[in-house]
Order: C-alpha cells, then sequence, then structure tokens
C-alpha cells in the first residue's frame, strides 16, 4: 500500500519522445499535501495516513473558519494544521516515518515509472441507452425499425416484471473513475507539477489523486 497525493487536473498538453514522437500528456497541479491525522492498529484498527488538499485562501483570513464545518473545524484545530478543502486517507504498512503537520510533494513520485489516477468523470446529463453504454445497434438498411434504441426490457407474465439492472436510460457520468498504469513524463518540483501520459478523468480544475501503478508494482 502506498500514499496517495491530491491535485487538480490542469489540462493537457504535448511533449516529444527521444524519437521525435508526440506524446499527448496530462497536467497535474500538486500543491503539497499535508499531514491531518495518523492512525494506527491500537487505536483505529489499521494504519493509514489521513493528508489535506488545497489551503483555503481569502481576502480577510478571519472568514476562513466560516468556509469550513464546525466538525471539520474542530478535527483541524485539534492537530494544529490549517484548514483543507478536501481530505483523503491512505491506507500504509508503516506510520513510523511520518508526523502530523508533514508536508508531502510531487516528489514522492520521483522513482515511480507509472501512476493509477483517481477522479471524479464528467457528467453528461441524462442520455439515452445507447450513448450510456455504447450499444452497436442495430443495421441501418431500410425496414430494420430498430437503428437506436435498447430492444426489449419487459418479461411475460412470469415473472412479470423488469430485472433490476437492466441498462436504460439515465444520468451519465459524474462518477469516481480509476485509469491505471499511466506513465509519468515529467516532474517540476518547483511548480509542483505532474505530467502523465494520456488523459485523466474529469473536468479542467477536477480534483483527482495519484498513487503508484499497483498491477506494475506487482509484476516487479
Amino acid at each position: 500500500m502506498a500514499l496517495k497525493l491530491m491535485g487538480k487536473k490542469w489540462g493537457m498538453t504535448q511533449r516529444f519522445d527521444k524519437s521525435g514522437n508526440v506524446v499527448v500528456c496530462s497536467v497535474i497541479h500538486a500543491e503539497p499535501n499535508v499531514i491531518t491525522q495518523i492512525k494506527s492498529k491500537e487505536s483505529d484498527g489499521y494504519n493509514a495516513i489521513q493528508m489535506g488538499y488545497e489551503k483555503i485562501v481569502t481576502k480577510d483570513p478571519r472568514t476562513i473558519e466560516k468556509r469550513v464545518a464546525k466538525p471539520l473545524l474542530g478535527h483541524f484545530k485539534k492537530q494544529g494544521v490549517e484548514p483543507r478543502r478536501h481530505l483523503a486517507e491512505s491506507r500504509i504498512d508503516e506510520i513510523g516515518d511520518y508526523v502530523i503537520g508533514q508536508e508531502l510533494t510531487v516528489s514522492l513520485f520521483e522513482k515511480v515509472a507509472y501512476v493509477d489516477i483517481t477522479g471524479i468523470s464528467k457528467g453528461k446529463g441524462y442520455q439515452g441507452v445507447m450513448k450510456r453504454y455504447n450499444f452497436r445497434g442495430g443495421p441501418a438498411a431500410h425496414g430494420s425499425g430498430f437503428h437506436r434504441h435498447g430492444g426489449s426490457t419487459g418479461m411475460r407474465s412470469t415473472p412479470g416484471e423488469v430485472f433490476k439492472g437492466t441498462k436504460k436510460a439515465g444520468c451519465m457520468g459524474g462518477v469516481q473513475v480509476t485509469v491505471e498504469n499511466l506513465k509519468i513524463i515529467g516532474i517540476d518540483k518547483e511548480r509542483n507539477l505532474i505530467l502523465v501520459e494520456g488523459a485523466i478523468p474529469g473536468p479542467k480544475g477536477g480534483v483527482v489523486s495519484l498513487s503508484p501503478a499497483i498491477k506494475r508494482m506487482k509484476r516487479s
């Protein structure tokens, strides 16, 4: 198990590899994540690190407390950490190397070649069953009669119902998605940037979390 680092998707760009081929990259801005709580097997039943991301910036510092829910505000004050907008927990094997208030940066991934990235996909509103589940559809010839619909979902008198889980039209997107085994193209420590090959979930400005690729780790 490894720590997850939170960041924001800034957009996409491109780089050239050693052979001159274009590599399409996603840019992630990951400002330092601060440790807000350390959980142990003795007190909580498992080892984990809770981290906070994105400082709350206001024109008047006195209004920061008004922008945080009271239970969370009490949690931050108890730990002696400035409030953050987002919290995430990572289960790890050893917690002895970490202390509350410690900041973790993109340098965590200096020796990591591939990462898994988790985020909330773009919401696409209410969509038909064809687009929502990528149905192929029927032949487009004259007289086929079922070009773009999901077909029959009804039943006979027994059991006389539509089974739960049947694919139908509905809200599409806006769910948690993990893209695995994305190659790290570059890291900029000064600007807290990570470039990864390919696309990642979510819109520009969406919060994502990065962790070393699990399947790659198992192979090695």
